[in-house]
């Protein structure tokens, strides 16, 4: 997803955004994201690791993207299941304190994500985790909605 010069300007050096998921499912929420939101705020992009794929060369496309995403702030890695492969991916490619990694990807993290694109890396891996735990909430009968 390109990030327009216009929305960069705006938000400064920014963090990028790096997913790494099982097949389509990071791009697949990116994209619903997209649609609730309008634009991605953050340069982002997605790896996508399927059984197939020989590990290094992941290694290596992973680590471009994630030198083309840094735009001085650093970048935040969302994965899908924590321990799975492409967790272990992303975990190997993690450099604290120019990247942060946060496992258990859903569409309220995204979310949290995007609208709180302006916070600098460590705060917006917070949120991202905060958003994403918030997101999941048991529904009671009759619609009503559990605290």
């Amino acid at each position: 997803m390109a990030i327009t010069p216009d929305l960069q300007a705006a938000v400064g050096p920014g963090v990028g955004l790096l997913l790494v998921t099982h097949g389509r499912l990071g791009a697949l929420i990116l994209g619903a994201a997209e649609e609730i939101i309008g634009s991605i705020p953050l340069p982002s992009d997605v790896l996508e690791v399927r059984p197939v794929q020989d590990g290094e060369v992941l290694m290596r496309q992973g680590q471009r993207m994630i030198e083309r995403l840094d735009r001085g702030g650093g970048v935040l890695m969302l994965t899908d299941v924590f321990g799975s492969t492409p967790a272990n991916i992303a975990a190997r490619l993690n450099r604290p304190p120019h990247t942060q990694l946060v496992a258990g990807l859903n569409l309220p993290m995204m979310l949290r994500v995007l609208n709180y694109a302006s916070l600098d890396l460590s705060a917006l891996a917070r949120a991202a985790v905060e958003g994403g735990q918030r997101g999941i909430v048991a529904c009671c009968a009759a619609g009503a909605v559990a605290p």
